[in-house]
């Protein structure tokens, strides 16, 4: 069982930036595949951006936080970030942490984490 506590999220105006981080309990963190995703009231839980196992080698962002965002992972502290910046009103949302083995598609992760707020005022 991984357990995975989001942090970071807050109230931002537009055009700034947060970094979220993601502890993860996991003894072999470093064998996980880490995600992040964001779900906005009333709508569906959206992919936001993925990093590789191990070395974090292989990442993968949604065509909306392209060049804003930033997902890293440092196994030494059991840790995956999202640096956001540039954010937008639009990138308010719940965002969760999400880890897994392999390559998974979509939104097929094994462990969720509770979620963080971010609100980004106009």
């Amino acid at each position: 069982q991984v357990q995975l506590v989001e942090s970071g999220g807050g109230l931002v105006q537009a055009g700034g930036s947060l970094r979220l981080s993601c502890a993860a309990s996991a003894r072999t963190f470093a064998a996980y595949t880490m995600g992040w995703f964001r779900q906005a009231p009333g709508k569906e839980r959206l992919f936001v951006a993925s990093i590789s196992a191990w070395s974090g080698g292989n990442t993968a962002y949604a065509d909306s936080v392209k060049g804003r965002f930033t997902i890293s992972r440092d196994n030494a502290k059991n840790t995956v970030y999202l640096q956001m910046n540039s954010l937008k009103p639009e990138d308010t949302a719940v965002y969760y942490c999400a880890a897994t083995f392999g390559t998974p598609r979509a939104d097929d992760y094994a462990y969720w984490g509770q979620g963080t707020q971010v609100t980004v005022s106009s």
